[in-house]
């Protein structure tokens, strides 16, 4: 099995559902061709069904993923946004349409061959770093493409992204990485990490290949397996889960979790996740 092909079975990232009945705003996502999933997690789209009354305050949560994203009448102007190590929220105006296409971890560097520490903690302007790729959105989409060309159309393109690439393989950062996947984030980097290579040279390639270091990434999955399980309020009270996910005491756990979600646990909880 190629290395990457793990991260896809393994991670799954999520962010919060927005339920469009109250909102007005629909977050969808759309799964990319079977050649691309190895590479992209999904395509995704964020617009209003109706004009909204007030800007709407739209809320990304940690996912251990690199995005490219766009609104579809603008979009030559075309953004990446790197690993964050925090939640981070975006003021949108009352009506929008915004496309994005959310690559697994390793993807975006190994298709663009781009060092995704640069890009970490920020989004920035796509055509600083890809300028071709940031050309090529500009020139095939406008507010008039319809959903359901979104996807052959991002498919199109990035097929021919991977066609030029040169996947650079080391079996040691891949391995660190099915470590820390298969074991949900929970993992003392440390000592489990024994892939026949250095501590500092393992930071350096995780930094280059994924924007952060192992123990930062460890966490996000940790964050993200959370999240998948879908505890209820009570059960992480009564039963103390948060020790099951590897965290010391409950403070611990909730100044973590908002850190990357935003909100408290008992907040996020009483909202579904996609």
């Amino acid at each position: 099995m190629n290395p990457i092909q793990k991260i896809r079975r393994l991670y799954t990232p999520i962010q919060p559902s927005i339920r469009a009945s109250t909102d007005g705003v629909n977050y969808s996502q759309h799964l990319p061709d079977q050649r691309l999933q190895n590479f992209i997690y999904c395509y995704w789209e964020l617009k209003t069904n109706t004009k909204l009354s007030n800007p709407f305050i739209y809320r990304v949560v940690t996912d251990g993923c690199i995005d490219i994203f766009f609104e579809t009448s603008r979009p030559s102007e075309n953004f990446v946004m790197g690993f964050c190590r925090k939640y981070t929220e975006f003021p949108l105006e009352p009506i929008f349409h915004y496309v994005g296409i959310r690559f697994l971890p390793t993807a975006f560097t190994q298709i663009f061959n781009v060092d995704a520490a640069k890009l970490s903690d920020q989004f920035q302007l796509l055509r600083k770093v890809a300028p071709d790729f940031s050309a090529s959105i500009g020139a095939q989409f406008n507010h008039r493409i319809a959903t359901q060309k979104l996807v052959p159309i991002l498919d199109n393109l990035l097929l021919t992204a991977i066609e030029k690439m040169e996947f650079k393989e080391d079996g040691r950062l891949y391995d660190a990485i099915d470590i820390i996947l298969s074991n949900f984030g929970v993992v003392n980097v440390e000592t489990a990490l024994t892939t026949g290579i250095s501590q500092r040279q393992l930071r350096r390639l995780f930094k280059y290949y994924i924007g952060t270091t192992p123990k930062s990434f460890a966490k996000v999955v940790r964050f993200q397996n959370i999240l998948k399980s879908k505890p209820s309020t009570q059960s992480l009270r009564r039963n103390k889960l948060f020790y099951d996910f590897g965290y010391f005491d409950q403070a611990h756990f909730i100044k973590e979790f908002k850190k990357f979600y935003g909100v408290t646990p008992s907040k996020a909880f009483g909202r579904a996740v996609v």
